[in-house]
């Protein structure tokens, strides 16, 4: 499903004199492996992998640790998702001097997944299709206190946020809990109950109690149901 970026052409970083201090925060080891190999030759790209996290609870470790200047964060993750990890390291990009910025980078383009990465305090979403060039260059943009936007959901987020009144709230969405929208996502693509436990790291009772807990919040009967819902939002 996730995508590896497109080789980087040397000739167009060699030689930089700019560095950034980058932790990578992905669930698929082989995701991050590859965009490792691909923006992590700091010679050639200025781009230092200074620690990789696969679940929320990693990723805070990691980035306390490590404080670097620019996080690419994933917004599925297990444990709570891109926003718990953004919640949770508040602190760190607040911080007066050297801030830690955090730029998603996802297979997703659902809009409940940019906005809701994006209020958290992302400075940028850009999609897994991204060019290795282009994302080393949205790196260095974060790092300079840029949002960055792949094309695509630039426009989208401009309308999101064009009015001068707060975004509209989902009012039925917001009585989930961050765990309960993750399996209601799952559900929504096919995902069975064992596929979704093993996705999430819980038992499948767990994700029974999950998706009893969905039904009865939002009113609805049976998977099906949940599924046209959950596509009739784009959470997809």
């Amino acid at each position: 499903m996730n995508e590896q970026p497109e080789t980087l052409g040397a000739d167009e970083t060699k030689g930089s004199a700019r560095h950034v201090r980058v932790v990578l925060v992905d669930d698929h080891r082989m995701f991050r492996t590859g965009v490792q190999a691909e923006i992590g030759r700091t010679e050639v790209t200025g781009v230092e992998v200074v620690g990789e996290a696969a679940d929320v609870d990693q990723a805070v470790t990691v980035i306390t640790a490590t404080r670097p200047e620019v996080v690419l964060l994933d917004v599925h993750l297990p444990g709570g998702g891109g926003a718990e990890v953004l919640r949770r390291c508040a602190s760190l990009m607040s911080a007066a001097e050297n801030p830690v910025r955090f730029l998603a980078l996802s297979v997703s383009d659902a809009a409940e997944d940019v906005i809701g990465v994006i209020r958290g305090g992302a400075r940028g979403y850009v999609t897994k299709t991204i060019t290795g060039t282009d994302l080393v260059d949205s790196i260095f943009r974060v790092q300079d206190g840029d949002a960055v936007f792949s094309p695509r959901l630039a426009g989208f987020v401009l309308d999101a946020f064009a009015s001068t009144d707060a975004p509209p709230v989902d009012e039925d969405l917001d009585r989930l809990t961050q765990r309960e929208r993750e399996v209601l996502r799952l559900i929504a693509r096919g995902y069975a109950y064992k596929e979704i436990a093993k996705q999430l790291f819980i038992s499948v009772k767990t994700v029974e109690s999950h998706v009893s807990a969905v039904l009865r919040k939002l009113q609805l009967s049976n998977r099906h149901e949940l599924t046209r819902w959950a596509t009739a939002r784009r959470l997809v």
